[in-house]
């Protein structure tokens, strides 16, 4: 007579799946039940299946590192929309049915549009369900874990840089951990935050490693993502980053906007007035000249304070002379943006 199949309990499904780094905040003791009751929402935890590897091989865990993906492992993550040209276009499904990781930082969606380089397509997830704490109470969500609103509104005073570009991989995030690193070197404390974006690990931990302390992103204002969220609530996200930090007691303050200047959250939020009043001077990137020349000449045209160029076009000299010359502004390479005196400097432009 053969023994009976013992079937894994919820909880023991939770306890047994790999959980993204855009879930860190929320405790596992938390994560108790499944619910299929109802459809799911932005910022909540699903427990879904890999069936499929694609292009994420990958999974960033809550404590920064990563765990290769094989079909059959059990993931947490929670739903939300994803903007990223070079990769993915996703939106949160109106339902529980198969779906997509789309960041490797834990974010599942359904493909809408996909790079023509992403030649694999997305890993496939099938949901097992919402994760809840109680069989009566709501999906658990991000948001609910969230830090609490700053104790005090920013009060100014501090130098708020802001690192803005063309699109993503422009080189946004590696030109923010030279200047920190820069500015770290000269025995200032520097804090950072990614205010827009879809959760990943990679950059916050870059920034720590160049010297930044603290070190926070959206996804701890409780987004896994801020891609279709409301423009007050971006602006609120930038207000929040900047308390924080100020709180924090660092002397600068440098600020990381995702993607480019024409992604809709991005240049709502670089038109409004909470950016023009915060932000002390805007250091741009681009990949190359023509899309630094015509980035300069959009921040300018709205009055804002640009402190110089940077990005990928500094590994091309022809790119510098030319973008350079174009727009009249400095440009800094890496090796400019990390030697201290030039970091100080750069912060202490005034225009």
């Amino acid at each position: 007579m053969s023994s009976p199949t013992l079937v894994p309990s919820a909880l023991e499904l939770i306890e047994g799946a790999s959980r993204a780094y855009t879930t860190r905040r929320v405790p596992l003791e938390a994560m108790r039940c499944l619910s299929t009751a109802c459809l799911p929402q932005s910022g909540d935890l699903v427990l879904a299946r890999v069936s499929e590897i694609g292009h994420h091989k990958r999974l960033h865990l809550p404590g920064g590192g990563k765990r290769n993906l094989f079909p059959g492992d059990l993931v947490i993550v929670p739903y939300a929309d994803r903007y990223a040209p070079n990769q993915f276009e996703a939106r949160v499904p109106r339902d529980l049915g198969p779906c997509h990781l789309v960041a490797a930082g834990g974010i599942a969606g359904r493909v809408e549009a996909s790079h023509q380089k992403v030649r694999r397509g997305p890993t496939t997830l099938r949901p097992l369900g919402l994760v809840a704490s109680d069989p009566e109470a709501p999906p658990l969500n991000v948001a609910g874990w969230g830090l609490a609103p700053p104790a005090r509104p920013v009060r100014g005073g501090i130098p708020v840089i802001a690192i803005v570009g063309t699109s993503m991989d422009s080189g946004k995030t590696t030109a923010a951990a030279y200047l920190t690193h820069g500015l770290h070197r000269h025995g200032i404390r520097v804090g950072y935050a990614k205010v827009t974006g879809t959760g990943a690990a990679g950059d916050p931990g870059l920034l720590h490693d160049a010297g930044a302390s603290p070190v926070l992103d959206f996804t701890d204002l409780g987004y896994a993502s801020t891609y279709r969220i409301a423009p007050r609530i971006v602006e609120a996200l930038y207000r929040e980053s900047i308390a924080h930090l100020e709180a924090a007691g660092v002397d600068v303050i440098v600020l990381e906007v995702a993607d480019g200047l024409l992604q809709r959250e991005t240049a709502r939020l670089l038109a409004s007035k909470t950016f023009a009043e915060l932000t002390h001077g805007v250091l741009f990137c681009a990949a190359e000249a023509m899309g630094a020349v015509a980035g300069h000449a959009w921040l300018r045209a709205k009055g804002l304070p640009v402190l110089g160029l940077a990005g990928r076009l500094t590994t091309a000299p022809l790119q510098i002379r030319e973008a350079r010359e174009a727009t009249g502004s400095t440009v800094f390479g890496l090796a400019e943006l990390g030697d201290p005196s030039t970091a100080r400097k750069l912060v202490a432009i005034r225009r």
